[in-house]
C-alpha cells in the first residue's frame, strides 16, 4: 500500500455485486446470452460512488476467503449454513446463485483493466482488508458496505464512516458516531461488542442467550466494554440481574474468543498497490475486449466517463 493521504474510498465488492445481481434484471446479458446484471450493475454502483463522492484513491477490496479457517477455529458455526462445498485443501465454497458466480471474474477482469486497485489477501475476507487499510490511511475514509460489521470502523475524530446503500448506491445512509449512538446507543469502537453479545445469525454468531441488542447496549452503556462486562459477572455489587449473570457467566468459553473472530482484521499483509483513482484505463485494449465480448454498453462509457472527468 503507498501512502494514503487524500480520501479513501474502499469497497465491500462482495456486497456490492450482490447487491447489483439482485437489483439488476437477469435479463441484461452479453451477445452470447451471458448474464452480466451484476457487472454492468457494480459498474453504475461504481460510476454514481465515484461522480457523488469524489474519492482521490479507490480499492475494490475482495474476499480471496470468505470464510477463513482460524475464525471457524474459533467458532465453528462461523458462517457455516453458507457453505455449499467442504473443500479439503483451500476455502469452503460459499453458497452463491448459479448466475453469479461465472460473472466474478468478468468484474476482476474488468476492474484490473480500468486500474481500480483490487485487492484480497489469502487468508482473509474482504473486512479485513478494509479494516487494515482503514487502520493505515492518512486522510479520511468512506466505506461502501451492505455489511454492518464494519461499523466498528466508524470514527469521527479520523474521518472515517461508512456508506450504507439503502437503494442501490444513489441512496446512502451515512453512518458516523452519532448516527450509532441514536441508533444502538454506543460509538464505532463499541458495535462490535455489541455484534457478538447480541449475536448473528446471518454469519452463525450465537451470542449470548438472552441478550438481545438493546439490553447489549444498556450493559455496555453501564460497564464500558466488553471486559467490564464480564469482570461485572464476578462483582456481586454490579448492577446485572440473576439471570444475565447467569447467562453471561455460562457464555464465558464463547466471550473469550468472539471478539477475535467478530473485529475485524488490521494487520493484513497488504500487496504494494497504487490507489489513486484512474483517470483512464490502465488497458484499453484488454476493456475494449471485454466491453464488446460481454456486451458492457453504456454502464462501463458512463464510469469512464466519470473517470476522466476532474472534479469540478
Amino acid at each position: 500500500m503507498r501512502g494514503v493521504t487524500g480520501r479513501l474510498m474502499l469497497l465491500d465488492t462482495a456486497s456490492l455485486y450482490f447487491r447489483a445481481y439482485f437489483g439488476v434484471p437477469d435479463s441484461v446479458k452479453a451477445p452470447d446470452g451471458t448474464p452480466v446484471n451484476a457487472v454492468r450493475g457494480l459498474l453504475d454502483f461504481i460510476d454514481r460512488l465515484v461522480k457523488d463522492h469524489r474519492p482521490d484513491e479507490l480499492v475494490a477490496c475482495m474476499d480471496a476467503d470468505w470464510r477463513p479457517q482460524w475464525r471457524v477455529d474459533l467458532i465453528p458455526s462461523y458462517k457455516a449454513h453458507r457453505v455449499a462445498e467442504v473443500r479439503e485443501t483451500g476455502p469452503d465454497e460459499e453458497e452463491v446463485p448459479d448466475t453469479l458466480s461465472p460473472q466474478v471474474p468478468i468484474i476482476e477482469a474488468v476492474l484490473d483493466a480500468l486500474g481500480i486497485a483490487r485487492v484480497g489477501v489469502a487468508g482473509y475476507e474482504a473486512d479485513d482488508v478494509i479494516g487494515t487499510f482503514t487502520g493505515r490511511a492518512k486522510g479520511p475514509v468512506d466505506i461502501v458496505t451492505g455489511d454492518r460489521d464494519l461499523y466498528q470502523l466508524v470514527d469521527d475524530a479520523r474521518g472515517v464512516r461508512v456508506l450504507y446503500p439503502l437503494k442501490g448506491v444513489g441512496t446512502l445512509q451515512l453512518t458516523d458516531e452519532a448516527w450509532l449512538r441514536g441508533k444502538y446507543g454506543v460509538d464505532g469502537s463499541g458495535y462490535a461488542d455489541l455484534a457478538l453479545l447480541r449475536g448473528d445469525p446471518s454469519d452463525g454468531l450465537p451470542g449470548v442467550p438472552g441478550i438481545g441488542e438493546k439490553t447489549a447496549a444498556k450493559l455496555l452503556a453501564e460497564f464500558g466494554d466488553l471486559a467490564g462486562i464480564v469482570a461485572a459477572v464476578d462483582d456481586r455489587k454490579a448492577k446485572l440481574t440473576p439471570s444475565q449473570r447467569l447467562r453471561l457467566d455460562e457464555a464465558r468459553p464463547y466471550l473469550a474468543v468472539a471478539p477475535k473472530v467478530v473485529k475485524v482484521a488490521d494487520d493484513v499483509p497488504l500487496p504494494d498497490v497504487d490507489t489513486t483513482l484512474p483517470h483512464a484505463p490502465r488497458d484499453g485494449a484488454t476493456l475494449e475486449a471485454l466491453a464488446q465480448r460481454w456486451g458492457l454498453g453504456g454502464s462501463l462509457q458512463r464510469l469512464l466517463t466519470t473517470l476522466g472527468t476532474p472534479p469540478a
